[in-house]
């Protein structure tokens, strides 16, 4: 008997999940709404789009959370992460890549794996058990009717908050006379990023003109709870005058050659496109009206005739209290036929979601053949992220959440020169994490090889 299974999504989760159960031999029916609809971030038709940043953030896996789990994302065959290596774009000790072309990766490979069906169209309600297991892997863009399919299916339990997106200028537009190349401290190419430095004045001018500017109005019913992680650029200025220049606006690392010294705030722009035509304002996510994006962007030294490809804008991101809802395979406990994968179970950041996705197809695989999957160990990225999902929680409240190293289990003291036990610290600890991490990952591998 051939084995299937359905996924309800073709964006990084469900792409991910589609090609890890294709990959096992898993007939999949994959179902992607566009191009018949789209939601309101999305632009093209391609599979895996990019709506916020072009960038994976840290690649360098022995000091950074998210840079270890790229490293188990490569280890363990993931399409996500292959498409990011071979589309990279140059972004210092970043992972970032050329968005259409990640995208067409992608969707190249998904149409044409031999395994995968694609099916553009909506699915409004969770499938019914007799249709076979299903992943639903629609992200923090579900369209309105399944998310209330969803709703009525958990009790209710669903939690909302709204994701901001970063302008995206293009280059020839900058004014070097002002402007100039530099990665902060000197890491990775100089010509990564692009800085435009402000001093006091013009900062406060900045922040004047962000707290007054004219914002994206809610309905009534919509209030918005941000992720803290991607929060707004004029929500960060509410905060506090001085919030950014420990955030996006910090000048820490840097040096202006125009004046020899550092600037007391900078805004940095990442590359966005393979061809470099492209900046994206790094760390801007905004909920500015456009026409105010356009005024008040233009106040930065060095953007004052700045042409702007992609305006700034604002979306909603639904997802589901997933400790109470999931159980460790990542099945809804009232409805085992369906799993959930990517930023919906309450993940956050693009290879998190991806990550997510990698397990779902892992998990659903062995499922469907009879088998107990085998958790990843507790030690390592994916393990994290599965733990942050799956243990109970005693409050209501569950938020998303990036990788990081604090929800690894904490390392065992070790012993000093003088015989005193003390926990490692700093990047002494992070080496270590990094290193038990693989180690254990190498040792699951073996086991479910």
């Amino acid at each position: 008997m051939e084995l299937k299974a359905n996924v309800v999504g073709a964006g990084l989760a469900g792409a991910e999940a589609a090609w890890q159960l294709a990959q096992r031999n898993i007939n999949v029916t994959l179902y992607e709404m566009k191009p018949l609809k789209r939601s309101p971030a999305h632009k093209t038709d391609l599979f895996a789009e990019l709506v916020c940043s072009n960038s994976f953030r840290s690649d360098d896996y022995v000091n950074n959370a998210v840079g270890l789990l790229h490293e188990e994302m490569r280890r363990v065959d993931s399409l996500i992460i292959k498409a990011a290596d071979e589309t990279k774009v140059p972004a210092g000790g970043a992972l970032a890549v050329d968005r259409d072309g990640f995208a067409k990766y992608v969707t190249d490979k998904l149409k044409n794996h031999p395994r995968i069906t694609i099916i553009n169209q909506e699915i409004t309600e969770l499938p019914a058990k007799e249709e076979g297991l299903t992943i639903i892997a629609t992200g923090p863009l579900t369209s309105e009717a399944l998310a209330n399919s969803i709703s009525d299916t958990i009790g209710g339990e669903k939690l909302s908050f709204y994701d901001a997106i970063a302008p995206v200028i293009y280059k020839d537009s900058i004014n070097f006379d002002i402007a100039w190349y530099q990665s902060r401290y000197d890491k990775g190419d100089k010509y990564d990023y692009i800085n435009c430095p402000l001093n006091k004045e013009q900062y406060e001018t900045f922040v004047d003109a962000l707290l007054n500017g004219e914002k994206t109005e809610f309905h009534e019913f919509e209030k918005p709870e941000y992720f803290n992680g991607c929060l707004p650029i004029e929500v960060m200025a509410e905060r506090g005058r001085d919030t950014l220049l420990f955030g996006p606006m910090k000048p820490v690392g840097l040096t202006d050659p125009h004046t020899s010294s550092r600037p007391y705030a900078v805004v940095q722009l990442r590359q966005d496109n393979k061809e470099d035509t492209l900046r994206n304002l790094v760390g801007f996510q905004t909920k500015l009206k456009h026409s105010a994006q356009t005024q008040i962007f233009r106040l930065i030294p060095g953007l004052e005739n700045a042409v702007f490809a992609r305006l700034g804008g604002i979306h909603k991101n639904t997802f589901i209290k997933s400790p109470l809802l999931l159980d460790n395979y990542l099945r809804l406990k009232s409805h085992p036929h369906i799993m959930f994968a990517g930023q919906i179970t309450g993940t956050e950041g693009y290879v998190e979601s991806a990550s997510i996705g990698w397990l779902a197809g892992f998990f659903a695989s062995h499922l469907l053949k009879g088998e107990r999957p085998v958790l990843p160990p507790r030690e390592t990225a994916l393990g994290c992220q599965l733990a942050h999902l799956s243990d109970s929680i005693e409050n209501s409240r569950f938020e998303p959440m990036n990788i990081n190293f604090g929800l690894f289990p904490e390392l065992p003291k070790t012993l000093t020169a003088k015989g005193k036990l003390r926990h490692l610290k700093g990047t002494e600890k992070k080496a270590a994490l990094t290193t038990r991490a693989l180690d254990a990952l190498e040792g699951w591998l073996n086991e479910i090889s």
